[in-house]
């Protein structure tokens, strides 16, 4: 059986901003340069056998934020939201990465494969349908 692997990829938040509206990136770089690493791990985790089905590169945590709900039927109405990034903490999620394998190990060493600034976090993902 095949099972879905989730990677958070944990590290000090970035300035996705500076990607967005002139095209290029990095300033200065060309696009087709940018999170060449990533690239890189694609490819690796395609030799190894396993097979990426969802990736995304989250914004900064200026444009979002975390809520804590209410109880009962007061979710929204007693519901306490803050902005990021978070005073517990120096690094947020700025991505991940699905991966399903059939192997465990393998989705263990994908790990430690995934480009990071900081850590990764990685769980199988639970099987709903």
């Amino acid at each position: 059986m095949t099972d879905t692997y989730l990677y958070l990829i944990h590290e000090p938040d970035w300035d996705s901003d500076a990607f967005l509206g002139g095209g290029t990136g990095v300033p200065g770089g060309e696009p087709h340069n940018n999170f060449a690493e990533h690239r890189v791990f694609q490819e690796a985790v395609e030799r190894l056998g396993a097979r990426i089905v969802g990736a995304s590169a989250l914004q900064n945590a200026r444009h979002g934020g975390r809520v804590t709900p209410g109880a009962g039927d007061r979710v929204e109405t007693d519901a306490v939201y803050s902005d990021g990034p978070y005073p517990d903490t120096s690094e947020v999620v700025s991505g991940y990465y699905m991966v399903e394998t059939d192997d465990e190990a393998l989705a263990r060493r994908i790990a430690a494969l995934v480009p990071t600034g900081g850590h990764i976090e990685w769980r199988k993902v639970f099987p709903i349908s």
